[in-house]
């Protein structure tokens, strides 16, 4: 076999594949685009769906890609075990060919072999192929193309060898290539290929012949256009390559680990359970570098909790090794020098991901310590009862307050033979409105939208024309009510109108939809609002007001021309406001959401820390200086990687075509954009902040106004100014000077009206300690005692008690609808009674409950009205526990 890195054999596979007359696609994000029933990519034909199922065409019809992937969540979860064997990852990188309709079996076969006998080396007489059972056409190519031994083909059942996409659609049988690693891999006497899953017989690529169609009763029928779908692990192959016996010893992970060896001072390989940390930080810093790196943030919700649980899983194993600051970072670090080569994206964003991880690392650390103590002393009470079962609420006490994921804690204990009770944690979790419950919810079955595509696919289809003409006239193609087709709609209906032709824009890109009219001969419409559900349609959402549509008619549309431009103004200052937070920020802003309405502009950014009010005045500012400027707003098309090499700024997460529209605005902004725009900056007129503020873990959101909207916040706020100003009788221009000297008068009047009440309060420490009992020789001062609030009552008692000299004093006062207690013991008393001790008892009586430190202690309480019998009760209170 060849010497070769993980990095050389990524590369000479896309390059066999290449000179194959396959197309090199670069990665898809690890999350997927349009596809709510995938968590993560976690194959690489995720982003060649569509074109299998016939939804997409793409120019070419051979494609070779490496696919980041991560498997850590639904269905396919290997989190558990990562780090416990040789072979679990969260992420991975998938090698992979594909024909869409292009070549089939005996190409797909002899690539496979050629490129693994060939190219890398790998001996003949190891390799091992399985073909599902009655798949003879693959048998036959492997023994008589390839020349592979008959007793070395193996023929399988349709668990391991039949591969679908779901329970009806595109299916087929697949071929596996396996190598004999020797029977020092083996797990015993009995170890085959068709008998076991141990390590001997080593899967390395999954050859996936894609020729049938499943229908719902069961029925295959041969697919017209046949097509291959193969993948192949990199680490697995390079665990083969550099002849490991780990995917963890081969240099794609190897490097991390010499990361965690020489911060934590431990060599790799001395302890086993030190070893096990070390490379689950080394896997999971790569699921973490790379999900950031794809706009995934640590959050308690759908893929964001995903996330936290790697870095906290990572976080524990770090604590493990001795480590009390941040570390993941620092493998992150690692992770982006070593794999920037392959994904330059990640290098773009390495101080992003970097300033991510540690932030949540020292989050996570603040909680760590207090719980895993906490989960100690419920390990200890379990054991004491004999149940090797923690309880449900517990479970979720850990979850809720420490951030403790459920499989943290179940891999913490697991150790010592203890379980979750899931049943009580799902419970306690609904207890508390539900949330988080579901990590992931997928969405899939007949709805709206397969209606949608239904009608695309019968060929209804709308074509957008309000880029240049807000008025149209179009023959109706399909009206929709409830989701469901019909012919005709009445007046008070609201139903969702095609045409074939429309100026209505429809919801995407965060622009929401136009609002307008529709007339036809027979009735007239108020289009509400506009979305654009699939590919190639857009409805319209109208009411009517009066008549009726129905589907023939000849419809005569106009855009609500105010909204219309007032939404038009916000987009391009949308532009605008990216470029410039970049600009002031810092080059790790990325976009994280957006709206853009008639009303209002909404956008949401990454950024770790509030901005301060002196950069939302020089956002502000500097977006104002570009509209100023007047810049022209050109809009051209062009190939998308054109534009991605010129430069053009991307949505995180929008799927585009091969054709994209760029708008551009002078030599500072230029995005990829389907939305509506102004023809030159200076159209935007005014650009005004409204707030700033913080919706999640890393992520900011701003929201302004520009035209007449700022214009308006403007005058408003001036309005205000003035008003503020007359009511403190000084003229606006002097008004912060007005203030500053009422709040200075304000706080002399204050400290009079303290001084005042402490003198007042010294007079009645003195008449209440003529009155102070004695208890079995121990001096008592109880009472009762109107006006105070708390810190004039805390005053009050350290005033008695440093005047009792020795003695106890138990102060109760009224506070609105609710009652403070409050109890002081000197200190040569202490030994006999404990303050936390004598407010309890009485905290009960006011319906209250309360503690605090030996020499002083505090309570509060619903019932006010009964603090004169608190302090009656006082006296035998303390009698009881001097005893």
């Amino acid at each position: 076999m060849k010497n070769l890195t993980g990095n050389e054999i990524r590369e000479q596979f896309l390059q066999y594949f290449e000179k194959q007359n396959h197309a090199r696609v670069d990665s898809s994000s690890l999350v997927p685009h349009d596809d709510p029933t995938l968590l993560f990519a976690n194959a690489g034909m995720n982003q060649f769906k569509d074109i299998f199922l016939g939804n997409e065409t793409r120019d070419y019809k051979r494609a070779t890609t490496s696919q980041k992937c991560v498997r850590a969540g639904g269905k396919h979860n290997d989190l558990e075990n990562v780090g416990r064997t040789a072979r679990h990852h969260t992420f991975f990188e998938m090698l992979g060919n594909f024909s869409f309709g292009d070549y089939f079996k005996s190409d797909a076969i002899r690539f496979g072999w050629d490129f693994l006998i060939n190219v890398l080396g790998l001996p003949k007489d190891k390799m091992w192929i399985t073909i599902f059972d009655d798949d003879d056409e693959a048998f036959e190519i492997w023994h008589n193309q390839e020349g592979v031994p008959k007793d070395r083909i193996v023929r399988m059942g349709e668990k391991d060898n039949f591969w679908a996409m779901g329970d009806t659609g595109p299916c087929g049988p697949c071929s596996e290539i396996h190598i004999d690693q020797g029977e020092h891999m083996a797990c015993g006497p009995e170890c085959s290929i068709d008998g076991c899953d141990c390590d001997r017989y080593l899967e390395l690529w999954n050859l996936v012949f894609m020729q049938f169609n499943r229908s719902e009763d069961g029925t295959m029928t041969p697919l017209p256009k046949p097509s291959i779908d193969t993948g192949m692990g990199l680490e697995r192959i390079a665990c083969i390559v550099q002849g490991k016996n780990s995917n963890y010893d081969t240099d794609l992970l190897r490097a991390i680990i010499t990361t965690v060896e020489k911060a934590s001072g431990k060599a790799y390989g001395d302890n086993e359970d030190n070893d096990v940390s070390m490379r689950v930080i080394a896997d999971h810093s790569r699921a973490t570098a790379f999900l950031i790196g794809d706009g995934v943030l640590p959050s308690n919700e759908g893929r964001g909790y995903v996330l936290r649980r790697i870095m906290r899983r990572a976080a524990r194993h770090a604590k493990l090794l001795g480590f009390d600051e941040p570390m993941l970072y620092k493998a992150c670090h690692t992770v982006i020098e070593m794999m920037g080569a392959a994904y330059p994206d990640i290098k773009d964003k390495a101080g992003y991901i970097e300033k991510v991880v540690k932030n949540e690392e020292e989050r996570f650390i603040q909680t760590l310590d207090k719980g895993l103590k906490i989960l100690e002393e419920i390990v200890a009470t379990q054991k004491e009862s004999n149940s090797t079962i923690i309880p449900g609420k517990e479970v979720f006490k850990l979850y809720d307050t420490f951030g403790f994921p459920t499989d943290l804690t179940a891999d913490i204990v697991e150790k010592d033979g203890y379980s979750l009770d899931m049943d009580g944690f799902d419970e306690a979790m609904t207890a508390q409105q539900e949330q988080g419950r579901e990590n992931w919810k997928g969405a899939g079955g007949e709805g709206t939208s397969a209606v949608y595509k239904k009608m695309v696919d019968g060929g209804t289809t709308s074509e957008f024309c309000g880029y240049n003409d807000l008025v149209a006239e179009a023959p109706v193609k399909a009206l929709l009510v409830d989701g469901q087709q019909v012919q005709q709609a009445g007046e008070g209906s609201t139903v969702e109108v095609v045409t074939s032709v429309t100026p209505f824009y429809g919801e995407s890109g965060g622009q929401v939809g136009d609002r307008g009219s529709i007339e036809t001969d027979n009735g007239k419409l108020t289009v509400l609002d506009c979305k654009k559900p699939v590919e190639g349609l857009t409805v319209a959402v109208a009411e009517v007001n009066s008549g009726e549509i129905s589907v023939g008619d000849i419809a005569s549309m106009a855009v609500d021309t105010d909204a219309r431009q007032a939404t038009v103004l916000n987009h391009s200052a949308t532009h605008i406001l990216q470029a410039v937070l970049r600009n002031v920020l810092g080059d790790h802003i990325k976009q994280a959401g957006s709206l853009v309405a008639p009303d209002r502009l909404r956008f949401d950014f990454t950024h770790f820390s509030a901005v301060t009010r002196d950069e939302l005045n020089r956002i502000e500012t500097e977006v104002n200086q570009w509209v100023r400027a007047n810049t022209p707003v050109a809009v051209a098309e062009m190939g998308q990687q054109e534009a991605i090499d010129a430069g053009a700024t991307a949505l995180f997460g929008e799927k585009y075509g091969d054709t994209v529209r760029v708008v551009r605005m002078g030599d500072f902004s230029m995005e990829l954009c389907g939305g509506t725009h102004a023809e030159s900056t200076g159209d935007i007129g005014l650009f005004k902040i409204l707030h700033e503020q913080g919706i999640a873990a890393g992520v900011r959101r701003l929201e302004a106004v520009t035209g007449a909207d700022a214009l308006a916040l403007t005058q408003q706020t001036e309005e205000r100014l003035h008003s503020a100003a007359d009511l403190v009788k000084a003229a606006p221009q002097n008004l912060e000077e007005k203030i500053q000297k009422l709040l200075e008068h304000q706080k002399a009047l204050e400290k009079e009206i303290q001084q005042i009440k402490a003198q007042a309060s010294a007079g009645i420490g003195d008449q209440l300690l003529a009155e102070a009992q004695d208890v079995n020789g121990i001096k008592l001062v109880a009472a009762k005692v109107d006006g105070l609030d708390g810190k004039a009552l805390r005053e009050l008692s350290d005033t008695l008690r440093d005047k009792i000299g020795s003695g106890i004093v138990v102060l109760g006062a009224p506070q609105g609808e609710k009652a403070s207690l409050l109890v002081a013991v000197t200190k040569d008393l202490t030994g006999q009674v404990k303050a936390g001790e004598l407010i309890k008892p009485l905290a009960a009586k006011v319906g209250g409950k309360g503690g605090g430190r030996p020499d002083m202690a505090q309570a509060g309480g619903s019932q006010p009205e009964n603090l004169n019998q608190a302090m009656d009760a006082a006296p035998a209170l303390l009698q009881e526990l001097l005893g």
